[in-house]
């Protein structure tokens, strides 16, 4: 399949060639993903992942970004997408830069700007509904009544939350916090580096879906 938008076609087309650089103990915990994600498919019921951190304003949104992206590019059917965390911040700046930076289109919703959250729509591609992308609190992520999977993608989310209200399972997936580059001379480099680490790791994902 050919991916709508060429930019993040092209992408993916490496990302999907870096197996090599994916370490083998991140292997053994994205192939059981996998595995989970085939077996949900296979009851026939919707597979709604809600990827979980802190303050969902970096690895969570990413995470829910590309996950969309890497399931659209598949055709993984019955997939949706979500993130939240356990307090409400904002979608941070230098996370929308970098994903900017990767090809991702985002545009500022005109109802939503709300200047300490806005609201985002983010594009892959023409005629793929868009993702609809602010920090919210996890249990707020999902509609009301559906059953989904936490993806714990920080190791504070981790520790804090191990249970997690509504979720059916719950699988850790966590990522350094890019947060450290802050205000430093690696800043930039820092967060296209988590951005393509996670995009590299679920690519690997619905690959193998």
């Amino acid at each position: 399949m050919a991916f709508p938008d060429p930019v993040l076609d092209q992408l993916i087309d490496i990302l999907a060639k870096e197996d090599d650089r994916i370490p083998d103990s991140r292997i053994t915990v994205l192939d059981k993903l996998a595995s989970y994600i085939n077996q949900e498919l296979k009851s026939g019921e919707p597979v709604r992942l809600n990827f979980i951190c802190t303050h969902n304003s970096r690895r969570s949104q990413m995470a829910q970004i590309w996950a969309y992206t890497a399931a659209t590019q598949y055709q993984v059917p019955r997939f949706e997408a979500y993130s939240g965390g356990t307090e409400i911040t904002y979608f941070h700046p230098n996370a929308v830069q970098a994903m900017r930076t990767l090809g991702f289109r985002f545009l500022l919703q005109r109802d939503h700007q709300n200047p300490t959250n806005p609201h985002y729509e983010v594009v892959i591609g023409t005629g793929i509904p868009p993702l609809i992308c602010y920090s919210k609190q996890f249990e707020d992520a999902i509609p009301s009544g559906k059953a989904f999977t936490a993806i714990i993608t920080c190791s504070e989310a981790e520790k804090n939350c191990p249970v997690v209200p509504g979720a059916k399972s719950r699988f850790p997936l966590t990522y350094e916090d890019p947060k450290k580059n802050d205000g430093t001379s690696q800043e930039e480099k820092g967060y296209l580096k988590t951005a393509v680490e996670i995009g590299r790791e679920l690519i690997y994902v619905f690959r193998n879906v």
